[in-house]
This record gives C-alpha cells, sequence and structure tokens, in this order.
C-alpha cells in the first residue's frame, strides 16, 4: 500500500444525498458528511461546501463513487441534474488525482477488504475461491456491478444491469407490471427494485386491492410495513423482496457468480431481520432447471458503513500506484532526487515543474522560462540533464504519467442519443484512440521508418477497401515533396506494380489487421525484388512480421458490420508523423513552421547551431512527431 502523503477526499454521491469523507490512512474515514443534493446547484458547490468545513487540509488525491454510467471525461447524473467534466473539476479543486467511478463498481472492489463482521449470509450455500462474484441493490436506482478474478486482484464490471426487462411470476406481479405499463413503454427491475420502485408497487397494489392510494413515501410504506399497521405496505415490500431475489438470481447465472452474490444499496441492509425470513431467498432458488445451480450460491447482505468509500478508496490506491510507476511520475521522482545537482538556475526551472506539472505540459517554452525566471537555453538544459532529447521528449514522459484522469474508453453510440450527445461520443472515442497510439509510438521504429523513406529511389503505398484513401493521401503529401511515389489500391495493380520494385525502392503496405492475402504476397515480391517493406498494421500480424519496419496500430474494427472510422484516422496520423519526418530531414525550412519549443529542442541538440541539411546523428524524430498525436487531444 502507497504511503499518504496527505489525506485523500473520499466521495459517494446519489440522486439524494452526497456523503464525502477524508481519509488518512487506509479504511480509517474521519469527519464524513451527509449534504442532500438538492441543497447546492450542482457538484462543485457541495464539494466546495465540504472541503470549506476542512479548515484548509491540504488535499492532493480524490475519489468520487457516483450513482451514474461514468464513460470518458463528461459525468452526467442519470437520477439528476449534476454533470461535469472530470478533468475541469479537478483543475477547479486544485487537486493532482481525481478519479470518477460508478458507485455500485466502487461497492464492488469494496468486497475483497470485506470481512464476516462486514456482512450477513441469507441462506444456504458456500462461495467458491477465486470465482466471479455478482454485486446489486437497491437505492434511488438499481444498481448491478460484479468482479471477475484476475491472478492477485479484481476486474470490477460496469454494468447497467438494472435496467434489464422486468419479467412476471404470478398472478400479482403481472398486476405490477400492467399497472407499470400505463406509465412507461419499457419496465425494467430498476422501475420496480428501487425506492420508486417501492412507491409504484404500492400504488399498484393499492388499485388491485381496491384501496385508496394514501400517497406514501417509499420510507413511510417500509416502515409500515414493518410496523405492520397497514397490510398494502406489508405487501408491497413482500413483493419488492421477491422480485430482488429474481433479479438476484439472474445475476447469478449470468454471471456464474459462484463467489456469492452480495446485497447492497440503501434500502435492503436497513431492513434488519425482515429480509431474512422475507421471501428473497426462496425466490432467489425457484430458478427450474437451475434450482440446484443457484442453490449453491449464497447470498450476502453488506452491512458494513462504509463499504462504498472502501471501494472509491480501492480504486484510488490502484490509480496511484499505476501513476507511480508511469513515466511521468517517475521523471518526477527523478526531478526531486535531482535537485542538488542542479545548477540554480536549472534547481528554479525543477522546483516550477514540480509546482506546476500539468501546466507545464501545454505551455511553450519561453512562458516556461518566464515562469521560472531562466533563459530558454536553460530550460533545454534542465531537460537533457534528466536524460530527455528535449522539451518535447520532456513533455511526452510526463504526460504518460498525468493523464490518468482522463480515461481511455470506447462509448457505445445509441440510437436515442441526441445529435450532441452522438457528436461528444463519436470525438471522444477517437481522442482516446489517439491516445492509445500515442502510448504505443516506438520511436526507434519511427526513426527507422523515416530513414527508409528518405533513402528510397521510389515509394509505392498499398492498400485495398475502405484504407484506400490511406495510401492516396500518403501519395499526396509525398508528390509534395517531390518524391517519386504512387498508390496502388486495386490488387491487379498492386501485383504488377510489385513485380516491378526495385533494390532500394520502399514498399508501404497500410493495412489494420495485416492478414490480407493480397497484401502479403506484394510483400513477397517486394522482398524478392530486393525493396524494402514498411508496414502499418496491427501487432503480432503477419504482414508485421514480415516487414523490415512496422509501425503498430491496434485498434481494428470490424468491416464486415461498418464502415472503419477510428482506425483510418489512425492510419492517416501515423501517414502525418512520416511525412512531417521526412519533410524536416530534407528541408530545413520546415524548422520554421514548427512550435518554438520544439525548434529550440532540436537547434539545442544540434549546439545551438542552425540546421543542417539533415538532422544530427542520433536525433530522435519521434519527440517533435509525437506532438502531431498529442494535439488532438
Amino acid at each position: 500500500m502507497l504511503a499518504f502523503d496527505s489525506p485523500r477526499l473520499i466521495a459517494d454521491i446519489g440522486g439524494t444525498y452526497a456523503r464525502f469523507a477524508l481519509e488518512r490512512s487506509q479504511g480509517e474515514f474521519s469527519q464524513i458528511a451527509l449534504l442532500r443534493c438538492a441543497d447546492y446547484a450542482d457538484f462543485h458547490a457541495a464539494i466546495s461546501h465540504y472541503l470549506d468545513g476542512l479548515g484548509g487540509v491540504s488535499i492532493e488525491h480524490a475519489a468520487i463513487a457516483i450513482a451514474n454510467p461514468v464513460e470518458g471525461d463528461q459525468v452526467r447524473m442519470t437520477n439528476y441534474h449534476w454533470q461535469f467534466s472530470i478533468e475541469e473539476m479537478r483543475q477547479r479543486l486544485g487537486l493532482d488525482t481525481l478519479v470518477v467511478v460508478n458507485d455500485f463498481t466502487a461497492l464492488a472492489m469494496a468486497l475483497p477488504r470485506l470481512g464476516p463482521r462486514d456482512l450477513r449470509q441469507i441462506g444456504g450455500g458456500e462461495a467458491r475461491k477465486n470465482s466471479v462474484i455478482g454485486l446489486l441493490g437497491s437505492g434511488s436506482g438499481l444498481g448491478v456491478s460484479g468482479l471477475i478474478p484476475a491472478g492477485e486482484s479484481w476486474i470490477s464490471l460496469g454494468s447497467e444491469g438494472g435496467h434489464t426487462s422486468f419479467s412476471p411470476r404470478d398472478e400479482r406481479e403481472i398486476a405490477v407490471l400492467r399497472h407499470a405499463w400505463t406509465q412507461f413503454d419499457h419496465v425494467s427491475f430498476e422501475r420496480l427494485v428501487s425506492g420508486p420502485g417501492l412507491e409504484l408497487i404500492y400504488r399498484a397494489l393499492a388499485e388491485r386491492a381496491g384501496t385508496a392510494d394514501r400517497g406514501l413515501t417509499a420510507p413511510e410504506i417500509t416502515q409500515q410495513a414493518l410496523e405492520g399497521s397497514d397490510p398494502v405496505c406489508a405487501e408491497t415490500l413482500e413483493v419488492f423482496c421477491a422480485l430482488l431475489g429474481t433479479a438476484a438470481a439472474n445475476l447469478a447465472v449470468t454471471l456464474g457468480a459462484l463467489g456469492g452474490i452480495y446485497i447492497g444499496g440503501g434500502i435492503v441492509p436497513r431492513l434488519g431481520e425482515y429480509f431474512d425470513r422475507s421471501p428473497f431467498r426462496q425466490r432467489f432458488e425457484d430458478k427450474g432447471r437451475f434450482s440446484a445451480y443457484v442453490a449453491g450460491i449464497p447470498t450476502f447482505i453488506i452491512t458494513a458503513e462504509h463499504a462504498t468509500f472502501n471501494g472509491a478508496s480501492a480504486i484510488l490506491e490502484a490509480q496511484l500506484r499505476s501513476l507511480q510507476t508511469a513515466a511521468g511520475s517517475a521523471i518526477l521522482g527523478q526531478i526531486r532526487r535531482a535537485r542538488s545537482e542542479l545548477s540554480p538556475a536549472e534547481l528554479r526551472v525543477a522546483e516550477h515543474v514540480l509546482a506546476h506539472a500539468r501546466d507545464v505540459l501545454n505551455a511553450p517554452i519561453a512562458d516556461i522560462a518566464r515562469a521560472a525566471q531562466v533563459s530558454q537555453p536553460t530550460v533545454i538544459r534542465f531537460c537533457r540533464s534528466l536524460g530527455c532529447e528535449g522539451l518535447s521528449d520532456f513533455k511526452l514522459r510526463l504526460a504518460s504519467g498525468l493523464t490518468g484522469t482522463v480515461p481511455v474508453t470506447h462509448t457505445q453510440v445509441n440510437l436515442d442519443d441526441s445529435m450532441v450527445e452522438l457528436g461528444a461520443k463519436v470525438l471522444g472515442n477517437t481522442a482516446s484512440a489517439i491516445l492509445q497510439l500515442r502510448g504505443q509510438l516506438n520511436r526507434d521504429m519511427i526513426d527507422r521508418a523515416i530513414e527508409l523513406l528518405l533513402h528510397a529511389g521510389r515509394i509505392d503505398f498499398y492498400a485495398v477497401g475502405h484504407y484506400g484513401v490511406v495510401a492516396q493521401d500518403a501519395q499526396f503529401k509525398f508528390l509534395r515533396f517531390g518524391v517519386s511515389c504512387a498508390a496502388y489500391t486495386d490488387p491487379r495493380l498492386q501485383s504488377l506494380a510489385a513485380d516491378v520494385l526495385r533494390p532500394g525502392d520502399v514498399a508501404v503496405i497500410i493495412s489494420s489487421s495485416g492478414r490480407l492475402p493480397e497484401l502479403l504476397e506484394v510483400v513477397e515480391k517486394a522482398r524478392a525484388r530486393g525493396a524494402a517493406v514498411l508496414a502499418i498494421t496491427a501487432s503480432q500480424s503477419p504482414l508485421a512480421r514480415k516487414a523490415d519496419a512496422c509501425l503498430i496500430v491496434d485498434h481494428i474494427e470490424d468491416v464486415a458490420t461498418h464502415l472503419p472510422m477510428v482506425s483510418r484516422i489512425l492510419h492517416l496520423l501515423i501517414i502525418d508523423i512520416l511525412a512531417v519526418g521526412v519533410a524536416m530531414r530534407r528541408n530545413p525550412e520546415v524548422m520554421q513552421q514548427l512550435d518554438e519549443d520544439d525548434r529550440a529542442a532540436l537547434q539545442q541538440a544540434q549546439g545551438s547551431k542552425p540546421a543542417a541539411r539533415t538532422a544530427a546523428p542520433g536525433i530522435s524524430m519521434a519527440a517533435p512527431l509525437a506532438k502531431l498525436t498529442s494535439h488532438s487531444r
């Protein structure tokens, strides 16, 4: 476990209440506050109110568990109007790390930390070690998640299983469904097995019994049911527990949750012994041919007071551990260790970077030098003292450890998305893929590829199908440099063109899968003719193994079901990287078009001399070229 340099902020945000706490050591939570969401205009107002009450406690890291799917940077609550950008919120709060996760994902990650005192078993069954675990619980909605064992750790499932379709088991539940249909076209388990669901079941059963609907709230229904003061309330709670048993059994057989089913949320743990004798377990085991299967699966009530806090803490701990081993975090540690060996001017740069690491990522060299009160060459000397090629290379290493709060995800586009949501998802998916590509760039392979292209007598670009436009784009760019080249997208022409390749020529093969027979045939012919082969393709593919140099793009799309979108953009970016690299080596005038920090970095690497006709030996092009992908953030 990592040492706590400062208290960590942990929060659990629901549709009604927001809970905050400070964690000063693992599992030790203090200064817990419960705030009504309705009392605050937005999430920032609520969390700021809590932080203001701490008396100036310094907080660097925070984890937020929220009752909402978390996909990408934008968070929009399903059962409340709060919405925010994770990265913008991190900056506004002045945090180094802000992790935002679904609340039931957090609760799932708490399960390995819970002991026997934190649980109460309902019914029989015995958990099988190192097996899948299921989790569900009722509150303002129905949360569903799970844990999959992965060696010494666990992988949590981000699930919206509460929205699976409700199916009635008897005439009474059919009456509930009919009543629900008067309000909803689709009746999910969440519509019934939740706080609002209790109220809906109550209204349905009151109508069925021919009694007046007294407009009771969920807490009032529960209280009168436990007291036995109202028969409709008692029947409502009975149906609620039975439906939860069905939902739990569905989850058990869906996941194969032989490690057990755990029940959390804000409702069930408060039912006490009533839940033990409710129809829950009987309905759980009522699974027809699979009754014996589910009877062997234990069910537990989570009784731990701060279970979600524990889970959010576990996720934050894992994130910080990951960042600690990342290159960016490593270079910050390197700076701290090197401070005693730096010159006074370089030390001012070091202190500025340590205090404003994220600002440095986007700042030009002039701004960094001005803020540190040093000259621009001093900034370059500082970067090179850490083993970096220049400022751009330093920024890349720093960024790799500081972008952990920007999740790399793919968000599914849905038919009911608005045009704004659709646009945000498409752009977000593309940006995430570009971030992944940036992390996969191999500087040695980029240099090798550019050297091949620089010394080529002729360059032929080969691609088929939807990737033909990538080859045509490459032909256009390289012809503008005065390079003899051609693009071939027809298999017959490709075969003929490969037959006339000569030693010194380069065949650039562009393929998403790297497995197309016609392109592999071109590779064989090119090699037989003495030409070099440069591949832009997936790792571990036949094409990658046959190429003299290979730039990896591991983003495969199923062209049998839809047109390639993101992967084609990634291939175009690789072409841009190669084109800029060749242009920089062939034409020093291109230096004038680079950012100020890149020019300074390259000139410093050459001893502050005017740029030569070709780059100095040993100077990698990967750092300035990789900015092509970093600008896409």
